[in-house]
């Protein structure tokens, strides 16, 4: 398949370079994935520029940036080769009860704790040569991981995540926040004076969309200092636990911990605005038998009501 632009003949092999090149920045890891030598990614690229009439890309300290066209054009390009795979592919049989496969989901340590206990009871019944492994949306390039089929499913508040993704609603949640049993705010009327006076640690989970509640909690008049900032959620039942300290939780964590910790949840004296949860995957993994037997999974898990794009 090829077509003529600005006189130079584009193929399937140069959309493709392209592809590559918007996920990797670097030509000899675009080179590396499509199992060509750098100097014919690089003369892959001279003749696009020549149909386009742009740069594409400016060498930088960091990579190759894509330009303001190559970024504009870049989703189109990646749903079309997407859909051309898809259209030629033959579909793969997965069977889940006898076959073996490990898939690698992305999710925060919220996200394991949350969803990782009933999946894997889901999986030891109905897929027991399925194995999983996790790994941080924020250690790594999420869209380009996702793009190349290195990591099947992301899972929780990933708002950046946007063309070339399919993604379904799980649910929606609620922050609340989360105390000591012995903790002063644990009794009599919450208010928001008190609220906004007691000494304060907050979760900063870059990459997702709860690195906003601190920003928000400032501007509705949290003290600073903040006692205690911390990069992820884990931690944050025994610190609660042991201290004076009252942290601002999606309500689903806060609930798991309770019991366990001895811990009292309330509901907060301030508006903090709801969240989605999603399931994310990449067009290029819509129909491939496998991954969608794994989001059926998730969503008979944990879908509070039904919205997939």
């Amino acid at each position: 398949m090829s077509f003529i632009l600005h006189g130079v003949k584009l193929d399937l092999n140069l959309l493709r370079v392209f592809d590559a090149l918007v996920r990797q920045r670097k030509v000899a890891a675009a080179a590396q994935e499509l199992g060509l030598s750098a100097p014919a990614v690089s003369n892959a690229l001279a003749r696009l520029r020549r149909a386009t009439g742009d740069e594409l890309f400016t060498r930088t300290p960091g990579g190759m940036l894509p330009t303001a066209h190559a970024a504009a054009i870049a989703p189109a390009v990646s749903d079309a080769l997407a859909a051309l795979e898809a259209a030629v592919a033959r579909p793969a049989v997965f069977a889940p009860a006898s076959g073996e496969r490990s898939f690698r989901l992305a999710m925060t340590d919220i996200g394991e704790i949350i969803f990782l206990p009933a999946l894997v009871r889901r999986l030891r019944e109905a897929a027991p040569g399925v194995t999983l492994s996790t790994v941080r949306n924020t250690a790594i390039d999420l869209r380009a991981e996702m793009a190349q089929g290195s990591v099947d499913l992301a899972v929780g508040w990933l708002p950046r995540l946007g063309a070339g993704f399919h993604q379904r609603r799980l649910f929606t949640q609620r922050y609340v926040a989360l105390m000591a049993a012995g903790h002063p705010l644990a009794q009599g009327r919450l208010t928001a004076a008190r609220f906004v006076a007691a000494r304060h640690a907050v979760v900063v989970s870059e990459g997702t969309g709860h690195e906003q509640v601190q920003r928000e909690l400032r501007r509705q008049g949290v003290a600073e200092p903040v006692a205690l900032r911390l990069p992820h959620f884990v931690a944050v039942p025994w610190i609660v636990a042991e201290s004076d300290l009252v942290v601002t939780v999606p309500e689903k964590l806060a609930l798991k911990a309770a019991g366990p910790f001895g811990l009292v949840v309330r509901e907060l004296p301030l508006a903090l605005p709801r969240f989605e949860v999603n399931v994310f995957w990449h067009r290029r993994a819509h129909r491939e038998a496998g991954n969608r037997w794994l989001r059926e999974r998730l969503a008979e898990l944990f879908a509070e009501g039904d919205r997939s794009t």
